[in-house]
């Protein structure tokens, strides 16, 4: 009966937004979430913890206001998975900076130009573009390299808490996983979760748990920590998924290598004993 009603609910909404421009509800979607996001700054993060749930509510509301068509099974999760997340986490790391209407300004222009950028790449993602044209090419690298910025605003955020190891392996771990998955999944778009990609996710998620808990008993400042841990995952996460893609050559793994051992370097250097 809940299914019945919740079905009838969504089509009802879906004959009345559809005839609102896909581009127009884009950009509706961003303003809200964004005068939503300016709004919530001015609580302190102690008396504001309404606003997690509340933005991750909105943001998903929005985004499916703003793709609407062709959402099915594995897509409730793939579709959502980056706006929803950029929007949470966003704001947790506002609370790192100060203050000030130029920081909140500043902060607000660059998630309302990410949360675009996100939302176009589920469009893309949604609309089914044939993996061989350029336009799921771009929005695979720029959903890629939005992972990658997810995944560090939420690895800092852990590690200014200096909470202790085994939670800082839990929740990377955790991150590591879903992340994986999601970045995993849109390399075939299949409407069900193949093994394939979920054995990948786990395993990226293990090794991503061990680093943390070696890089946790290392003296180094929060934003070099995260900043490691995800070099981890971006080189890891794109061998990965090249290998899976059937496109893993000596030159790509050159690459992600050395962007790796790029970033050690800095970390091994940034050691404070």
């Amino acid at each position: 009966m809940y299914k019945k009603y919740l079905q009838i609910l969504l089509k009802f909404f879906e004959k009345r937004a559809i005839r609102v421009e896909k581009r127009l509800r884009l950009v509706t979607s961003v303003v809200v979430l964004s005068f939503l996001m300016l709004f919530s700054t001015f609580f302190y993060f102690d008396k504001a913890l309404i606003f997690i749930p509340v933005l991750f509510l909105v943001s998903y509301i929005l985004t499916y206001f703003s793709l609407l068509e062709g959402i099915e099974k594995m897509g409730w999760f793939g579709l959502f998975f980056m706006p929803v997340t950029l929007t949470v986490f966003f704001y947790m790391f506002y609370f790192l900076f100060p203050g000030r209407w130029l920081t909140r300004i500043s902060f607000m222009f660059v998630y309302a130009i990410s949360l675009y950028a996100v939302l176009l790449c589920a469009n893309i993602f949604n609309v089914g573009v044939e993996k061989n044209l350029q336009l799921y090419r771009a929005g695979f690298s720029i959903n890629f390299f939005y992972q990658a910025f997810v995944a560090f605003l939420i690895f800092n955020i852990l590690f200014s808490l200096k909470a202790f190891f085994l939670i800082n392996m839990v929740v990377v771990g955790g991150a590591g996983f879903l992340l994986g998955l999601h970045l995993f999944w849109t390399i075939r778009l299949k409407k069900h979760l193949e093994s394939q990609v979920l054995h990948y996710a786990l395993f990226v998620s293990i090794l991503l748990a061990e680093v943390t808990g070696l890089i946790s008993f290392i003296p180094l400042r929060s934003t070099i920590a995260s900043l490691f841990v995800t070099a981890t995952y971006y080189s890891l996460g794109g061998v990965v998924y090249n290998h899976i893609d059937e496109k893993l050559f000596k030159e790509t793994v050159r690459e992600y290598a050395f962007v790796w051992i790029f970033v050690l370097a800095i970390t091994l250097l940034s050691i404070t004993w």
